[in-house]
């Protein structure tokens, strides 16, 4: 008879998260999740088979997390290229929870994995700003004097611009991260 789980997985994926978030994959070993999470490596294994497991199920927190506290508010605005430029904004906020300039998850893996991120790992991460990518068309697309090309052409420089924005807070100041936030709507 299987023992049954002296802990509930969201619960330790978020502590898992956190640390990830806060570290990085790399430099985030198997003991540090340990200690983290709160559960032994068998335990660890058990749930989500290996490390690369643990920060899969991460990511999924993460992307849960910013639905809750971004996407969902973007998804529901009516304002155009004023909600994108909110969601801007309120990234900044999402990024610096609790007086740590972290950035985002997907931006800080993206930058710290590259080209040889695991291609599951890799596939997380596309199809989360691919995600946000559709959501920015779908605003941008309520200005119907718009081509489908000038769509497509402000999403890229939308997304782009956002992950540039993610590096930034981690190390300028809120006036700077707003001027930078102006000017990229300027010829939106």
């Amino acid at each position: 008879m299987a023992r049954k789980k002296a802990y509930k997985e969201e619960e330790v994926i978020e502590k898992a998260m956190e640390l990830f978030w806060e570290k990085g994959y790399e430099v985030t070993s198997v003991r540090m999740l340990e200690k983290a999470m709160g559960i032994n490596q068998f335990s660890m294994y058990s749930s989500f088979k290996n490390k690369k497991g643990v920060f899969l199920e991460s990511l999924e927190c993460y992307k849960k997390k910013a639905k809750r506290e971004l996407i969902d508010k973007l998804k529901e605005s009516s304002e155009g290229v004023d909600a994108i430029k909110q969601y801007f904004y309120d990234f900044i906020a999402f990024s610096r929870i609790q007086d740590s300039n972290r950035g985002c998850l997907i931006t800080n893996t993206v930058s710290e994995l590259g080209e040889k991120a695991d291609p599951e790992i890799l596939r997380k991460i596309t199809s989360f700003a691919t995600d946000v990518k559709d959501l920015f068309i779908e605003k941008l697309a309520t200005d119907k004097s718009k081509t489908v090309e000038v769509l497509e052409m402000q999403a890229n420089y939308l997304m782009v611009s956002l992950q540039g924005l993610s590096v930034a807070s981690k190390m300028f100041t809120s006036k700077q991260l707003d001027d930078f936030i102006k000017n990229s709507f300027n010829n939106i």
